[in-house]
């Protein structure tokens, strides 16, 4: 039986003509090889399989020709091209540097670059893989690297630049190759295959050179896969079920389905790719690039990134024409969260099944006033608190009711807070009624700064008369409690004292609210009541709302004592020789 010789090696590029998808760097070294300026050592850099090594061969190939053409492309028909083809050159040394990377194997490669060669101008030493030498080889080779003899030429190939220490990279022109395109690997792959004798579909050929990922290498090795596979016709079905491929058409019904808002089909369709062995991170990647290559087929000038084939492209633009931009980016965005978060679900196939669910109700979502798909939406029954900074919204009247039988959940409510920018971090333990007055006494300053209230009790000169609506008692209180839970993230201690007070209604909307110290009254005016009062008179729809704060009167024998001047004026009367202490030894309060 003739020895069967694999594509990778039967079609290995010997010329710089015929190296795939690196143009840059082969004309970069024709132009070196013609101008005669060539380096003592290079730096081939790049993924697998896109041409660094064979670039080093013939790169070592074409310096000793010694019949180089205008094109700067070997005769191949020298002795030194000849010896080279047979792979019996003594010119071109090659050596593993995973397997050969101790500071013996580069002490022996010293040595052997001081002998000249025996035929040709250089001696070309090729070093694979030359990041997994140890750290004393790289410095055992430093000094030979930077100045070898003039006949030798280094050049070192590897897939992690990264891994190689500086000292090295000075030394060494670095030459980065890129992953090969798909449209690359495809027409390489459809040349071969006719060479071969072999028939294959377009769409067969795009999905090997997307399952290559830019390695021209793993895509000939796929190719002669398929080809025992299929028994020389390779089409789009058997290169799918042979390398495991979900089919494109389970993403293009998937989109459809988000389309028509089918939950029902999307979930059946899901089920129908798990049962196949399809893995579920994958599907979710899948779809994403999926939805990725719609978005770009949208415009003409992003077209060049969908690297797929002309029918499936036709496809995708047909698809791209239905599906809004607002909508791709929405479903991207949930895809992405999906994948991050999937490795760390316990149910994983529910947590891709809620993000289908999501998907399929993304265009029937109602949109807030700015345009905005909804947030964390509020329950029904709840009064509205204070909205976070940042953003001024106004909530749109629904339906109106008389204040006596008022309905939180349906109020006509406007709403406008400036941003509070340094707020407090919420704290979950509880706090003492007395630490909350302590705070009112030693004049806490509240970061979060409220607009002054309406001049004339919130009433505009030329504004007409309000109706005379009366304050309900139940709802008041209501209203004052959540006011007094907004806050207490932000102020826990001012929360508590606010829930701890029982406010009083007065004639001519009048909430009235005793302390026993005056220091808790100025302290509850500038911190507390502006806001306390614009959240009343939006609650309650009436704009006449005043909180006043009076001195209670103080009984002998629960009266709190807050201040310093306020102990020692009552210690004073306890003992009247404390205060002839204080004025004859000069004392002050601190």
């Amino acid at each position: 039986m003739e020895n069967f010789l694999v594509s990778a090696r039967k079609y290995r590029p010997d010329t710089f003509d015929t190296v795939v998808g690196q143009p840059v760097i082969t004309s970069t070294l024709k132009s070196a090889i013609l101008s005669g300026h060539l380096a003592h050592a290079y730096l081939f850099c790049g993924p697998r399989g896109v041409g660094k090594t064979t670039c080093a061969r013939i790169f070592a190939k074409t310096i000793n020709c010694a019949n180089l053409g205008a094109d700067a492309e070997p005769c191949n028909r020298c002795d030194s091209c000849k010896t080279f083809n047979d792979s019996r050159s003594f010119n071109i040394h090659e050596l593993d540097a995973a397997s050969n990377n101790s500071v013996d194997d580069i002490r022996n490669l010293i040595e052997s670059v001081r002998i000249m060669p025996q035929a040709g101008k250089y001696s070309v030493y090729i070093i694979d893989e030359v990041h997994m030498l140890s750290q004393q080889a790289f410095n055992a080779f430093l000094k030979t690297l930077e100045e070898p003899p003039p006949h030798a030429v280094f050049i070192l190939a590897t897939t992690e630049k990264h891994k190689i220490i500086p000292t090295i990279l000075s030394r060494c022109q670095i030459y980065d190759f890129n992953r090969i395109r798909v449209e690359d690997i495809a027409g390489t792959l459809k040349n071969i295959a006719a060479k071969e004798g072999v028939e294959a579909e377009e769409e067969a050929l795009s999905v090997i050179a997307l399952k290559a990922d830019g390695a021209m290498r793993d895509a000939l090795t796929i190719f002669d896969q398929l080809v025992s596979y299929s028994r020389h016709s390779i089409t789009y079905k058997g290169v799918i079920e042979n390398l495991n491929v979900l089919d494109f058409e389970y993403y293009f019904n998937l989109t459809e389905c988000f389309l028509r808002q089918d939950t029902a089909k999307s979930l059946l369709i899901l089920n129908e790719i798990l049962l196949k062995g399809f893995d579920g991170l994958n599907f979710v990647s899948g779809l994403a690039r999926h939805l990725r290559d719609i978005l770009v087929s949208r415009d003409a000038v992003t077209l060049p990134l969908l690297e797929t084939g002309e029918s499936i492209r036709a496809k995708y633009q047909e698809q791209a024409r239905r599906c809004e931009p607002a909508f791709l980016y929405r479903a991207l965005e949930l895809l992405n969260q999906c994948e991050i978060a999937y490795k760390s679900s316990r149910n994983q196939r529910l947590h891709v099944e809620i993000a289908l669910i999501r998907l399929c109700s993304l265009l029937g979502e109602k949109k807030t006033p700015d345009g905005n798909p909804p947030g964390d939406l509020k329950m029904s029954g709840q009064i509205a608190a204070p909205e976070p900074a940042g953003k001024t919204q106004t909530v749109e009247p629904q339906e109106k009711h008389d204040p006596s039988g008022y309905d939180i959940s349906t109020k006509e409510t406007k709403q406008e807070v400036k941003e509070e920018k340094n707020a407090y971090p919420k704290k979950s333990h509880t706090v003492s009624i007395k630490d909350a007055l302590q705070s009112l006494e030693n004049g806490e300053k509240d970061l979060l700064q409220h607009e002054e209230p309406p001049p004339v009790n919130g009433i505009m000169p030329d504004a007409e008369p309000l109706p005379e609506t009366p304050i309900v008692p139940e709802f008041m209180l209501k209203c004052w409690n959540a006011y007094a839970e907004s806050i207490r993230g932000e102020k826990p201690r001012f929360s508590v004292a606010l829930k701890s007070i029982e406010p009083v209604i007065r004639e001519n909307y009048v909430i009235e609210i005793s302390f026993s110290n005056q220091s808790q009254i100025d302290a509850f005016q500038k911190q507390l009541r502006p806001g306390l009062e614009q959240f009343l008179q939006r609650e309650l729809q009436q704009p006449r709302i005043r909180v006043e704060a009076t001195m209670s009167p103080a009984d002998e024998h629960n009266k709190k004592l807050y201040t310093a001047e306020d102990k020692l004026a009552y210690l004073g009367e306890k003992n009247p020789l404390l205060n002839k202490f204080v004025q004859d030894l000069g004392l002050e309060l601190e």
